[in-house]
């Protein structure tokens, strides 16, 4: 089941002509439009009271083949995007955007050659790996009442599971600024972001001004591999519970995703097939 080429990635300038109206129609809404947008002039806040939830995971891993040195220059890269979102504040009606906070990574900002995902392959790109700090937000947003309002999946599954720890297709991509990564404060609360490193992994935190009433349990179903004609795909379920912290009982269950993407590896159960 092979994929159709777009008209603009078959003819570079189309390609290069349909990015920037795309990042200009972007602008526009962040300028014009009728949304709120946090902004990282108010991130050197004091530390909200209350954790709603906390993550970590690990800054190099062993990705295949790959050059083991674009894992390095994404450490670097992922330090200078998170000075732009660590310590935000969302407040009530405001709109988290990761590329307006970030912006567009570029050499002259010590943007370095990390490893991105494009076009179906994993190749060296400037910013290359932040998509890491998406990944963890949206694992913190998941455990609480935020509204995800623009989430994209990677169309494509590189590498085979190596130390995962969070289901498949839980975290976002990044391409800035038209593939964003936003979520909307739609509570009476007020949240903010955390974000620190130690010598081996990033991590990051959602906290708020008020004790939360409930908790979140995200979990899979229906995970699978799939082979269709001479390709391989793999697919599944993100599920939330709502678990009301005073009774311990869960009030709603809840479908989050539905995860499908193209797999550029074997899996194992299909090896000695």
């Amino acid at each position: 089941m092979k994929q159709r080429k777009l008209l603009s990635q078959r003819h570079p300038f189309l390609y290069f002509l349909s990015v920037n109206l795309r990042r200009t129609k972007r602008i526009l809404e962040w300028n014009f439009g009728k949304k709120i947008f946090a902004e990282n002039f108010i991130r050197k806040s004091d530390i909200l009271k209350y954790r709603v939830k906390k993550h970590q995971s690990l800054l190099i891993r062993k990705l295949g083949d790959s050059d083991m040195q674009l894992q390095y220059n994404k450490i670097t890269n992922l330090k200078l995007a998170a000075k732009e979102i660590s310590g935000v504040i969302i407040k009530p009606n405001e709109t988290f955007s990761f590329c307006k906070l970030v912006g567009l990574p570029t050499e002259k900002k010590g943007y370095l050659m990390g490893m991105e995902l494009s076009f179906g392959k994993a190749r060296p790109g400037i910013g290359g790996g932040i998509c890491q700090i998406a990944n963890l937000l949206n694992w913190l947003v998941l455990h609480s009442p935020l509204t995800i309002i623009e989430k994209s999946q990677h169309s494509f599954d590189p590498f085979p599971d190596e130390g995962r720890v969070l289901p498949f297709g839980s975290g976002a991509a990044i391409f800035y600024n038209y593939i964003d990564y936003q979520f909307t404060n739609n509570t009476d609360k007020t949240f903010q972001i955390n974000i620190w490193f130690t010598e081996t992994n990033i991590e990051g935190e959602l906290r708020c001004n008020e004790e939360l009433e409930f908790s979140y349990h995200i979990f899979e179903k229906n995970h699978q591999f799939l082979k269709i004609e001479n390709e391989f795909y793999r697919q599944n379920e993100i599920w939330r519970n709502t678990i009301s912290k005073k009774t311990g009982n869960t009030i709603l269950t809840e479908l989050m995703v539905k995860n499908f993407a193209r797999v550029t590896y074997i899996p194992e159960e299909f090896k000695n097939n």
